[in-house]
């Protein structure tokens, strides 16, 4: 078989109606966890730091162990993040979603390869933990002190913390933008129907913005200090939110813009053109 052909079968399978199906169940999944995430994270709120549920994606999977059949809960959570995986693979391989390759569309299609990249992340993290083993050793402090004893390493941990914050923003400008409904078959939906999803969707990006900054500010200030016990994953991030001024109420805010993103995650399983 010719190298063009198989470039076809390719293109042909990543279109298909199986790709879909995939995207609307890593959606799902995707809803499932912002859901978890926006109660723990309500939970350090009203707990401080006395909470013994860290918001984590972690600590999520573990809440779903500790359910009635929480183990088969968390398999089915673990084959809804790998199709998402694959879908956003889909979408940045063979182009699916028709960006392009100009310098935009290949823009896009990196960051389709992304959370293609950390949803697979996920689906291993949980399958480690559905045969009972710890996802990831050593807290961010200790991660990010490894990191440093890199060639560049310093370099590295700003890097990841100059990405967290560009994710930020964009979250942020998403949520702002009031232009979601790009990919929503809005045809299908109610106009009071249309205005609900699209103003959860604004608040979940921003409520994702507030975190994915918090978390990068503390990283490109552990490289600027050259310090590794300032890293904050995403526990910590949303801990040291409650130490502000107002800090469980902002956190408060928080937890209900995620559970709005889960939401928003669940809509576009509805509704997306995947």
């Amino acid at each position: 078989m010719s190298v063009h052909a198989v470039k076809t079968k390719g293109r042909r399978a990543g279109r298909s109606e199986e790709v879909e199906w995939l995207g609307r169940t890593g959606l799902v999944a995707q809803g499932a966890i912002y859901g978890l995430l926006a109660v723990l994270a309500l939970q350090v709120a009203l707990d401080g730091r006395d909470s013994s549920a860290k918001p984590d994606k972690e600590g999520a999977l573990q809440l779903v162990v500790e359910q009635p059949f929480g183990k088969v809960l968390l398999g089915l959570l673990a084959a809804g993040f790998a199709a998402y995986a694959l879908w956003r693979l889909a979408q940045a391989v063979v182009d699916r979603e028709g960006a392009g390759s100009d310098t935009k569309g290949m823009g896009k299609r990196f960051g389709y390869f992304c959370l293609g990249a950390w949803y697979g992340v996920l689906t291993v993290l949980a399958v480690e933990r559905l045969f009972g083993r710890e996802g990831s050793t050593g807290n961010e402090q200790e991660k990010t002190a490894g990191v440093f004893g890199l060639p560049l390493g310093r370099e590295l941990v700003l890097a990841a913390g100059a990405g967290f914050l560009v994710a930020a923003g964009w979250n942020v400008y998403r949520g702002l933008s009031g232009d979601l409904d790009e990919h929503l078959r809005t045809y299908e939906m109610g106009d009071a129907e249309r205005k609900g999803a699209l103003a959860v969707g604004g608040a979940g990006y921003i409520a994702r913005g507030v975190v994915f900054g918090t978390i990068g500010l503390f990283l490109a200030k552990a490289a600027v200090e050259y310090d590794p016990q300032e890293a904050r994953g995403l526990d910590g991030a949303l801990l040291e939110l409650t130490q502000q001024p107002y800090g469980s109420a902002l956190l408060a805010a928080v937890a209900v813009g995620l559970f709005a993103y889960a939401l928003w995650s669940l809509v576009q399983a509805r509704y997306r053109d995947v």
